[in-house]
Order: structure tokens, then C-alpha cells, then sequence
């Protein structure tokens, strides 16, 4: 079986196990016909995946690599807050009417600072620092942006990365406040460790670990007939992930560059409602 699936089984039955129910709370999130999106959670999730043994992607539902590639891309390399230059639908709901989503996600990468090595961006900061000063333990981005809250038409879910160079090896740390398991996690997962990958091999390091930390894992309400009926199903092995190896620019890379070997996943029987 896939490891990602291992651990994204895992975390469900605990979930459904012994997770707290918010039914006797306000919440924020509406489906659709306005109905309050209840979850039930854990607390503090922490998931660790070694990229060198095999690459995080989930067979017991498809994935769709290339689109979570897109959107990763359209955050961390165009840095860009409009859905009008991603290809996928994803981020429609919370968009305005001119495609914006606000200081959120890529505008946060994209804003420039004064670092001590000068002026440059959160992405360019890494990059530099992974050429100049592999050995340091500063490598950390953070989209959170307290000042600029109120101005993100979604507050960032995914906001921190942390990178460390051991050896030839780029190891990181993904934090996350907030998982929507079944929609989400495999989504995720995948994409971070295709930004290691990414980071490494322009770098000339070899992508090792990624950890992944989750504040409030949960699972909505009118998602647990669908999480309990993939734990009944049986995973298929992982597939093998081809990454061009002529990219050794970050901004060169695009979803083309990558490409999944003997890629076999159950099909949903549904469409996955979606919380907003």
C-alpha cells in the first residue's frame, strides 16, 4: 500500500475514533443551502514522509497531481492572489469579482523585504539562502500575516514552511492550522513534497523528509459516509514520480515537469461536497 494512504487511513480512524464533535458551537463554515459545517477533530496531527522512499500520493482516491501542482506554482512562484492565472476552479468561492482573493496566499510570497543578504522576497530568500547558506536553521516562510487579516478572502490554512539542510539533504517542516482531511490532506500533501523536490534539485540537494504538522484535523459532517467507505477500501502501491531533471531554475519548473509512473487509485462514486 501507499504510505500516504497508511497514514491518511490512519488519521481518519482516529479522527472518527475519538474526535471532538463542534455540533454545540457557532461555526463559520456554510454548505451550500446555508446549513452550519459541522467537523469532528483532532488535535495536533503530526505526519512525517520520507520523499526519498517513495512519493505522498493517495490511491484509495484519485489525485490529481498536476492540478495541485498548478495551484502550488500560482502561490509559490507566480505569487499571485487572482484565480484568472490559475487553470483549475479551486479558489472560485472565495475570489471577487475581478478574480482577486485578496492580501492572501501568493500576495504574502511575493511582498519584498529587507532581509540582512537585501531586498527580496520569502521565495527568493530561500532560494538564496539554499545556495549561499545551506547550514542555516533560519529557512522559514510564513504567510500569516496578522496586519493584513482582515484584507485575505480566506485566511491561509497552509501558512509555514520551515527548510533544513542536513548534508546533501533539504528536509521540511509544513505547518498547518486548519485540515479538511478528505478534501484537502492528499492535496496537500503532495503538493509540499513537490516543492521540496522542486527546491532540492535546483539547489543540488537531494529532497528528504517532509514533515507535516496539523493544528485541527477534521472531518465535516457530510464527509464521514464518504472517509468511512475509502477505509474499507484496499490501497494500491505507490507510483513512481518522474520530475524533468533539465529544471535547475525554481521559476522554469511548471505542472508539465512532473509526471506520475504507474499511477492505479480508486474512483469516488460521489461528488465531494464542498464547505465555504
Amino acid at each position: 500500500m501507499s504510505y500516504a494512504d497508511e497514514v491518511f487511513l490512519q488519521n481518519c480512524r482516529e479522527i472518527l475514533s475519538r474526535g471532538v464533535w463542534d455540533t454545540d458551537l457557532p461555526v463559520r463554515p456554510r454548505w451550500e443551502d446555508g446549513t452550519p459545517a459541522h467537523t469532528v477533530k483532532c488535535f495536533g496531527l503530526v505526519n512525517r514522509y520520507d520523499l526519498r522512499r517513495e512519493f505522498p500520493i493517495l490511491t484509495v482516491r484519485r489525485q490529481y497531481l498536476k492540478s495541485a501542482i498548478d495551484e502550488l506554482l500560482w502561490i509559490w512562484q507566480k505569487k499571485s492572489n487572482n484565480i484568472h492565472e490559475l487553470g483549475s476552479h479551486v479558489w472560485d468561492a472565495w475570489a471577487d469579482e475581478e478574480g482577486s482573493i485578496g492580501k492572501a496566499y501568493g500576495y504574502q510570497l511575493g511582498v519584498k523585504y529587507d532581509f540582512p543578504e537585501g531586498r527580496m522576497d520569502q521565495v527568493d530568500w530561500i532560494l538564496h539562502t539554499l545556495k549561499h547558506s545551506p547550514a542555516s536553521r533560519r529557512m522559514v516562510t510564513n504567510i500569516f500575516n496578522h496586519r493584513d487579516l482582515k484584507e485575505m478572502n480566506l485566511q491561509p490554512c497552509a501558512y509555514s514552511m520551515t527548510f533544513n539542510v542536513s548534508g546533501k539533504t533539504l528536509n521540511g517542516i509544513l505547518n498547518q492550522r486548519s485540515q479538511d482531511m478528505l478534501t484537502a490532506n492528499g492535496w496537500n500533501v503532495m503538493q509540499y513534497a513537490a516543492l521540496l523536490i522542486m527546491l532540492a534539485q535546483v539547489s543540488g540537494l537531494e529532497a528528504g523528509e517532509l514533515v507535516h504538522v496539523i493544528a485541527d484535523a477534521h472531518i465535516y459532517d457530510r464527509h464521514v459516509s464518504v472517509v468511512e467507505e475509502l477505509l474499507k477500501r484496499q490501497p494500491y502501491e505507490a507510483p513512481k514520480l518522474w520530475v524533468d531533471p533539465q529544471v535547475d531554475d525554481f521559476y522554469a519548473f511548471t505542472k508539465n515537469s512532473f509526471k506520475l509512473e504507474g499511477y492505479q487509485c480508486h474512483e469516488l462514486d460521489e461528488k465531494i461536497p464542498v464547505a465555504v
